[in-house]
């Protein structure tokens, strides 16, 4: 907004206007100026985000509350739950973008271009684009396979002409073993088509909420496993949260801080299920009653332990 001069609320005919004037100003073929190149790149750059309403309202959101002096970091999944046509950022910056949507705004576009009433008397069929929104589900989701109502935004532009966003709700099946970055189909659910076309289709892709205790990665799901001093020391078995379910877990005597442990095939299911890793971490009761303090004191005089030998101290 600051390098095309505009405020956040303008309208989508104010941008175009404020473009042209700026492409006319720092065009290389036409500027004096010593910076103009670089000027419009950066221009062309602000111009291919502002012009399309979806973009926009996904640059928007990040910053909704951004302020000045700040910076600027956008949060993880912030695009998540927009509705989006065709592909992503493809990047303008001063290439052929850019250039192109100069000169149309100087000289106008050549060629015949399509008319609704060209499109009457042909009967013209197309059918409609299809969508792509990332949507984020619980892991468990997964596991199960669930039915869940998915709300998206979807990026407009008023009567007014500014960008505001419609929200729709749709009834999503999520499938048992759905992975992360796995796309979900919705026959019919994209943009409409022209004349008898059909409409396109609606594109899901899957992503996983943050999970407090679980961390995914393809099929395999890592668990950090709080035990005490005693439980990796003498072994034994333990209950052991998971997305399926609790499962008993056996640890070997002596195991150590940071051993690995897995669960064959109790990971994401699938044609080929994925494992769930256990990570142990030795927790420590504190030291925070009489009775505590000389139980460890007694363990300092009876348990030869230097936890420091291989150090050489």
């Amino acid at each position: 907004y600051e390098v095309m001069g505009v405020k956040r609320d303008a309208t989508q005919d104010e941008i175009k206007r404020a473009y042209r004037k700026l492409a006319r100003k720092y065009h290389p073929d036409v500027s004096k100026e010593a910076d103009a190149e670089e000027k419009f790149k950066r221009l062309g750059e602000a111009y291919e985000v502002l012009k399309d309403p979806e973009k926009r309202a996904a640059y928007d959101q990040p910053g909704h509350n951004w302020k000045a002096g700040q910076d600027f970091n956008p949060p993880p999944d912030w695009d998540a739950g927009f509705e989006f046509s065709g592909g992503g950022y493809t990047g303008a910056g001063g290439d052929s973008q850019a250039y192109s949507d100069f000169f149309e705004s100087l000289f106008g576009r050549g060629g015949g271009g399509f008319s609704s009433a060209g499109a009457r008397q042909r009967e013209f069929h197309m059918r409609g684009q299809d969508h792509h929104a990332k949507v984020l589900i619980d892991l468990e989701d997964a596991y199960q396979g669930a039915t869940r109502n998915i709300t998206l935004q979807v990026p407009e532009v008023d009567p007014s002409g500014h960008v505001i966003t419609r929200q729709r709700t749709l009834k999503v099946r999520i499938p048992k073993g759905v992975k992360q970055g796995q796309q979900i189909r919705l026959a019919g659910q994209g943009a409409p088509g022209v004349g008898q076309g059909g409409s396109g289709d609606l594109y899901l892709e899957i992503e996983f909420k943050p999970h407090p205790f679980y961390r995914v990665e393809g099929r395999d799901v890592y668990l950090e496993l709080p035990v005490a001093p005693w439980e990796a020391a003498l072994g034994g078995k333990v209950k052991v949260s998971t997305p399926s379910g609790v499962l008993d877990l056996t640890i070997p005597p002596n195991s150590t801080s940071g051993r690995k442990m897995r669960l064959k095939g109790k990971g994401i299911p699938g044609k080929k299920a994925g494992d769930f890793y256990v990570q142990l971490k030795i927790v420590l009761p504190p030291a925070d009653s009489e009775k505590a303090k000389a139980f460890y004191e007694k363990m300092k005089q009876e348990l030869p332990f230097n936890p420091r030998a291989a150090l050489g101290v």
